[in-house]
């Protein structure tokens, strides 16, 4: 008998692009967040991807204190595979984004591969009542926001992080950032396995069409040939159609309502949980398994839990 694929499966459970007037399940204080990633970890996830949030209002807050409030809890109640962004926020600089993930050196970091728009301001169509002031200012003033990633902002993510032995999710969110990771490669600063996390359905980047999504898996192949794993998000309503064209054609997958609020048409996911539980039955009911968080850091070669500093 051929071995069972296995498929790791990432939750991303509170985010900096939703706020919280938006869903009342949207995890925003530290035990919120904490209890999230329990969830998620319980439910069946590998990774779990981390944000942290101011608890009176749920504004992003990329304050190392915010995250010693919750990490530390995660590590004691799961064995998943913390990943710490430094995206934070569009509206954040490098050096606070940053800041965490110095820090507490995790397994793995996220790691955005180009400056882009990132328009969220659509979204106040949908959501008009906000509860908090900076909910609108913030949506709106991604009309004219730019996320900022350099590649002097790339290396020196990765120089700063590298004594650490962190490794990255590689966020794509087009063609073009592919290529960079690909020059990154190739100065050694970036090492295989790579772990490309391609994002599909934000305004500003690439679209989620199916052909996109085959387009940036071709070019990942073509690039990186057989020294990457591929996983894909797909934001709002193409959660699940881009996870499920991603497991079927050999990738990964994230979940969280960092990237969709939603767990079907019209109806709010009540959990993170419930999402990772929708993935894991969709790639069971395909004949393979959601990799263990042990299963994982041996496809990612991590470091593991034991060298990280939380």
């Amino acid at each position: 008998m051929p071995k069972t694929r296995k498929v790791i499966v990432t939750c991303a459970v509170t985010g900096s692009i939703h706020t919280p007037s938006m869903s009342p399940y949207l995890p925003v204080t530290p035990q919120d967040i904490a209890d999230a990633a329990i969830g998620a970890a319980e439910a069946g996830a590998s990774i779990v991807h981390l944000h942290a949030r101011d608890p009176q209002d749920g504004a992003p807050d990329q304050s190392p204190e915010r995250f010693a409030e919750f990490l530390p809890i995660i590590k004691q109640r799961t064995d998943c595979v913390v990943n710490i962004t430094t995206g934070g926020a569009s509206t954040m600089t490098i050096e606070e984004r940053l800041r965490p993930v110095a820090q507490f050196k995790p397994e793995v970091a996220s790691l955005n591969m180009g400056s882009m728009n990132f328009g969220l301001y659509p979204m106040l169509d949908r959501f008009p009542d906000l509860e908090h002031a900076w909910e609108r200012a913030y949506l709106e003033g991604s009309r004219d926001r730019i996320f900022r990633n350099t590649l002097g902002d790339i290396e020196n993510i990765l120089t700063t992080c590298a004594e650490n032995d962190t490794r990255f999710e590689v966020e794509c969110y087009d063609i073009g950032h592919l290529y960079t990771c690909a020059h990154f490669v190739e100065r050694g600063l970036i090492k295989p396995p790579i772990f490309i996390q391609s994002v599909f359905g934000i305004l500003g980047g690439i679209g989620a069409h199916p052909e996109d999504v085959t387009h940036m898996k071709r070019t990942a192949d073509r690039l990186f040939g057989e020294d990457y794993q591929w996983s894909v998000l797909g934001a709002g309503r193409n959660q699940m159609p881009v996870a499920l064209q991603s497991v079927l054609i050999g990738g990964h997958l994230r979940v969280g309502l960092e990237d969709s609020l939603w767990a079907g048409p019209g109806r709010l996911a009540k959990s993170n949980a419930e999402q990772v539980t929708l993935a894991r039955q969709m790639v069971e009911s395909l004949g393979m398994e959601v990799a263990t968080p042990d299963e994982a850091r041996d496809m990612l070669n991590l470091k593991g839990a034991d060298r990280v500093a939380f």
